[in-house]
């Protein structure tokens, strides 16, 4: 399977490579030789051969991410050259055809140039989106939860948005803090040279803030990280079921734990007659959920896609891939994620934050007759 995907990746990245090629000789051509285009054409072949190389060696992490830019930029520069070719149709019976080259030659890299600035924006900007339900179990009175996963805390995603997410949370007057998993980019290592403790700490709730691990957070770091998230104030529910505040609240660690108890023997013996709340980082298991007593899930991990058109593939994949759904008795969220993996760049999802105001089942009063 993951061969396979690997060949496709490979295939992929050499006919866009192809492309960019092509459309710097094009956009160059005014400029430079025969000579001059094979050039172009034969250094980006090298760049992009190079970072395929380098990151098959694992020769740094840094690579991965050198490489994870280039994808995303050679897949924006096919859609600057499909934007460009629309625009040659549209306009090639209205335009003569030298200032018409001169205008498109200014408008693919300009689109390009939109296109990148657009994708950071939205890793940076998150939204706010809101969410009332009602479950099938009694409440004391309404809960207003605040969800954000896979913030990715280190290089890229720090202090500052956390600043920014707490401000959030403040600013909802949420009574519960979910975050369901990838908590840090794989180590604290970054976390704890930048300080940034203080700032997680600031994530504050009545009922208090809870989360679980994700893939990221196991990659061999998982007791760090646990003992840093633990620092803040941040309970982390590692494979177990909790009752507090009338509620029964489950944690599971991401499949990369291959000890992970299932969640129905995580319920067994527990009161589900309470609001279960279950934390569960893919949202890979929600049929399975479903036919089980789970009032919410909320889940994370597959970013949306993060970049377009990967949001497709991840909704071929997943019963659920991102938003709310209704399923049985219960509700699943799954988020695009507050912060982003690898670069900071989205495209046809963006950063986010979900409220989520629960009621609960209302009795009717008894009639005399």
């Amino acid at each position: 399977m993951r061969f396979g995907f690997f060949i496709i990746v490979l295939v992929l990245m050499q006919l866009f490579t192809f492309g960019l090629g092509r459309s710097l000789q094009w956009l160059l051509a005014p400029y430079i030789g025969k000579r001059g285009r094979r050039w172009l054409m034969g250094l980006a072949y090298f760049i992009t051969n190079s970072l395929i190389v380098g990151l098959l060696l694992q020769v740094d992490h840094v690579i991965f991410r050198i490489t994870a830019f280039w994808m995303v930029l050679l897949l924006f520069v096919m859609y600057a050259a499909l934007a460009t070719f629309v625009l040659y149709l549209l306009l090639r019976k209205f335009m003569a055809q030298p200032p018409l080259s001169r205008s498109l030659r200014l408008f693919a890299p300009l689109f390009l140039v939109c296109l990148t600035a657009l994708s950071v924006y939205n890793a940076y900007t998150p939204v706010v989106r809101h969410q009332s339900i009602t479950i099938n179990k009694k409440l004391d009175r309404p809960l207003r939860i605040g969800l954000a996963s896979d913030t990715h805390l280190g290089l890229l995603v720090g202090a500052k948005e956390l600043d920014k997410l707490a401000a959030v949370m403040q600013q909802e007057k949420v009574d519960l803090i979910l975050l369901p998993g990838d908590l840090m980019d794989d180590d604290t290592k970054v976390y704890v040279a930048k300080n940034m403790q203080p700032h997680l700490a600031k994530l504050k709730a009545p009922l208090g803030v809870y989360a679980t691990l994700g893939n990221h957070d196991l990659f061999g770091h998982q007791n760090e990280i646990r003992a840093e998230l633990e620092k803040a104030g941040i309970r982390v529910l590692v494979n177990e079921a909790i009752e507090k505040h009338g509620l029964l609240l489950v944690g599971r660690n991401d499949d990369l734990d291959k000890s992970r108890p299932s969640t129905e023997q995580l319920l067994q013996g527990q009161n589900t007659n309470l609001p279960v709340l279950l934390l569960d980082h893919r949202p890979s298991e929600i049929n399975l959920h479903a036919r089980l007593p789970v009032d919410i899930q909320v889940s994370g991990h597959v970013h949306n896609g993060q970049v377009a058109p990967a949001n497709l593939i991840v909704q071929t994949i997943n019963r659920l891939a991102y938003g709310y759904e209704a399923i049985g008795k219960g509700h699943y969220f799954v988020t695009s994620g507050y912060g982003f993996w690898g670069i900071p760049m989205r495209l046809g999802s963006q950063a986010e934050v979900w409220i989520i105001d629960v009621k609960g089942q209302i009795e009717r009063p008894f009639e005399k007759q």
